[in-house]
């Protein structure tokens, strides 16, 4: 035999899936509570991350602007010594002529 639902019945009803609903709504608040602390934490692992890299790259530009110095240095070295002695010969030249 099938049972009929009464007024009763249907409130009993009523009154469980609302608390369901609410203890729902509860879990699903503190679950979104807890992926933005979790996203939070994320974001400032990143932060920190690139920061270092940021770092990391800027040392390595460093080292090759300093690598580039120092070549710029040694052309220009050569150069005035190749310069030098193209005067000296030519001065050497002139000087036996007279």
């Amino acid at each position: 035999m099938r049972e009929s639902w009464t007024d009763d019945r249907l409130d009993d009803l009523n009154g469980k899936v609302d608390a369901q609903h609410l203890e729902m709504r509860t879990e699903f608040r503190a679950i979104r509570g807890e992926m933005k602390d979790e996203f939070r934490a994320v974001r400032g692992e990143m932060k920190e991350e690139f920061r270092a890299v940021r770092g990391e790259i800027g040392a390595g530009f460093d080292r090759i602007d300093g690598r580039f110095d120092a070549l710029q240095r040694t052309l220009l070295q050569i150069a005035g010594g190749t310069i030098a002695t193209l005067i000296a010969g030519f001065a050497g030249i002139i000087a036996t002529q007279l």
